[in-house]
């Protein structure tokens, strides 16, 4: 593997963590995330910098980018667009909707209602968006940064399995360390005037994106690792704390998001660690919990408890 594309991943995570401060695991799986082709989502409480993930990881990138703000008002074709009738040229014009661009940050995706929400199925999985009987493919790289609020339930749509398992990864941001936040109010009062945003310039472009993209496919998979992942996708689906387990899907996402892991790594193969570390993100939200364990905490605790007590009975390949 070229140590030259290493660096400009590691540029790229240089960029982004210029303004995320102490959270390079979630910087380090954003960037996976995108390599792998997959869309991710942030979940975690209010002012804690998941829509300024989204942001950075948009302004690092020389690729088009749309905010799309979720309300409960929003319609479908707000977001992938419409037809309207041009007087000049006596008939309908398609105006494309902001879906059609390089990064979709869809912020609080869980404010809108199932209607709209569904118009995101189509350009997940397939990078391409249907309107009105005619098919447009989306430009690529395409990636949709998602993020949604887990405590607050007013006003709130709950994203059904369906959407849930075309997000490759699903990441939290967490609180900061004191040390952590303490450099963050210094870094915005040495910067009155300026949001550190501004000062992110692109460190890669699309085609480099789409290049990488290609690489990662030749990143090898043994056949020892195939079974291992395996075996922890057959132990969520006969786990008595899950009602659901991970779906097909769930499994060619795990492999992917690994081979991606090990490309940021410089390897051209996977190893054991890249699975264990990568199945709480990728499985944790495709997983159904079983309603005797959910009411003493969270499902999402639930689910994150669950596959970690499996990681630790399915034995690990030498």
């Amino acid at each position: 593997m070229i140590t030259s594309t290493t660096n400009r991943i590691g540029e790229l995570q240089q960029s982004i963590e210029s303004v995320i401060r102490g959270k390079s695991e979630a910087v380090h799986l954003a960037i996976v995330t995108l390599l792998a082709g997959g869309h991710l989502l942030v979940e975690d409480v209010p002012g804690v910098g998941k829509t300024t993930l989204a942001q950075t990881i948009a302004r690092s990138l020389d690729c088009s980018f749309q905010r799309i703000q979720f309300t409960s008002d929003l319609l479908p074709s707000d977001i992938v667009g419409v037809s309207v009738y041009n007087q000049h040229l006596g008939e309908f014009e398609f105006k494309p909707g902001p879906i059609f661009a390089n990064i979709i940050l869809a912020d609080e995706i869980n404010r809108t209602t199932p209607k709209t929400q569904s118009s995101l199925l189509e350009a997940m999985a397939e990078g391409r968006a249907t309107i009105e009987n005619r098919t447009y493919d989306l430009p690529r790289p395409f990636l949709v940064l998602a993020t949604q609020n887990p405590i607050e339930h007013h006003g709130t749509y709950p994203l059904p399995e369906s959407q849930l398992d075309r997000f490759l990864m699903r990441v939290r941001m967490g609180y900061p360390s004191a040390a952590e936040e303490k450099e963050i109010l210094r870094q915005h009062a040495a910067l009155a005037a300026h949001h550190p945003l501004e000062r992110i310039r692109p460190v890669m472009s699309g085609e480099e994106v789409l290049d990488l993209q290609e690489e990662i496919k030749n990143v090898r998979v043994d056949e020892a690792l195939l079974d291992y992942l395996m075996n922890i996708v057959s132990a969520t689906r006969n786990s008595e704390m899950l009602e659901l387990g991970v779906s097909p899907r769930g499994s060619l996402a795990l492999h992917r998001a690994a081979q991606a892991l090990a490309f940021t790594e410089d390897r051209a193969y996977c190893i054991a660690d890249d699975i264990k570390r990568l199945v709480v993100p990728v499985f944790a939200h495709r997983v159904a919990v079983n309603m005797r364990y959910s009411n003493r905490q969270r499902g999402n605790d639930v689910a994150e408890t669950a596959l970690t007590e499996i990681l630790k009975s399915v034995n690990v390949p030498l």
